[in-house]
């Protein structure tokens, strides 16, 4: 299976939770680093399409998380040859008003030419993407500090990056006749758990899970629910051709 990383496009993570997980219960999966310059879900599947195929790989699960995520959605629609099944976190199939409003700020603030301080940048990272349950964690909270002050620091924060608004197409989403797997986040401020409800509605058979407590990077704030869940739902794909376990990164 394939594990297509949100805005920032690092491969590694889902390295720490996810791969040990998936390659314990029998799968092979490769990640991939997509890279920060890929900034709309259009680029990001033509990535995946070019990696699925220059990989000949048999069609496989996709996981994506956020704009990975949508990209994943749109190969469904394009290349739905390519995916035995796919599983959504974090997901949309239309703007909102907030995700709006924080795209037109982060698209000023890069226009300005100007950086916050890795320590500021860490703190809105913070806030943005974990649960008020993590917040309230105080050790937590300072280890999450560290991990964004260091992505900062590498100017590759590792939360939300802004990137064109999806298109509201219900009638599209309804072609799609890939097994479906959205995940939602309780306390996500940047893809609003009711937005990924939404995807799920708009395509035939797709199921739906939210897990409580969890902001927008909510597989690595609670990863044993999320690997439950993708777990659980790849349990229900057509069986692979065997091969033998292990992960491999593709960059």
């Amino acid at each position: 299976m394939v594990l297509v990383a949100g805005a920032g496009g690092a491969g590694r993570i889902w390295e720490h939770h996810q791969v040990p997980a998936l390659t314990a219960a029998g799968n092979r999966v490769i990640t991939f680093d997509h890279g920060a310059g890929v900034s709309s879900a259009g680029e990001l599947a033509g990535e995946v399409r070019r990696l699925l195929t220059g990989l000949g790989l048999p069609p496989c699960p996709l996981v994506g998380h956020s704009l990975g995520a949508w990209a994943v959605q749109e190969l469904l629609l394009t290349d739905p040859h390519l995916a035995s099944g796919a599983v959504l976190a974090a997901t949309r199939g239309r703007p909102d008003a907030v995700g709006d409003a924080l795209a037109r700020a982060e698209e000023a603030y890069a226009g300005a030419g100007c950086r916050l301080p890795p320590e500021y940048e860490a703190f809105v990272r913070l806030v943005q993407n974990l649960s008020p349950r993590t917040l309230a964690d105080e050790d937590a909270v300072a280890e999450w500090l560290d991990l964004f002050e260091i992505a900062a620091l590498g100017g590759a924060a590792a939360g939300h990056r802004p990137s064109p608004p999806a298109p509201w197409r219900p009638a599209a989403y309804a072609r799609i006749r890939t097994p479906v797997l959205v995940v939602g986040f309780a306390d996500d401020v940047l893809a609003p758990a009711h937005l990924g409800r939404e995807v799920a509605a708009m395509v035939p058979g797709a199921r739906y899970t939210e897990l409580a407590d969890t902001g927008h990077l909510g597989f690595l704030e609670r990863p044993d629910a999320f690997n439950a869940v993708l777990l659980d739902f790849l349990a229900t794909l057509p069986a692979l051709p065997t091969t033998d376990p292990g992960a491999s990164h593709a960059h």
